[in-house]
């Protein structure tokens, strides 16, 4: 799954900080992967969760999450 966001960077760093690891690709998208092999439904509705809270309480605008690295 992947959506745009024009924070995406910091967003994903964000979701990263708290567990959900995700792809980042320039300028603005954001990527989710699901292997079912190895995650099941649970999974999914507490990744979910993450991503609603680090978009909804905007976890991302933190200084720390805008750093950009050499490797996302």
């Amino acid at each position: 799954m992947s959506f745009r966001f024009t924070d995406g960077y910091a967003a994903m760093q964000a979701c990263i900080a708290h567990g959900v690891v995700g792809d980042f690709r320039a300028p603005d998208i954001m990527r989710f992967g699901f292997t079912p092999l190895f995650i099941d439904q649970g999974d999914v509705a507490r990744a979910v969760a993450i991503i609603a809270k680090v978009m909804t309480d905007k976890l991302w605008d933190a200084p720390a999450f805008r750093q950009k690295a050499a490797v996302t």
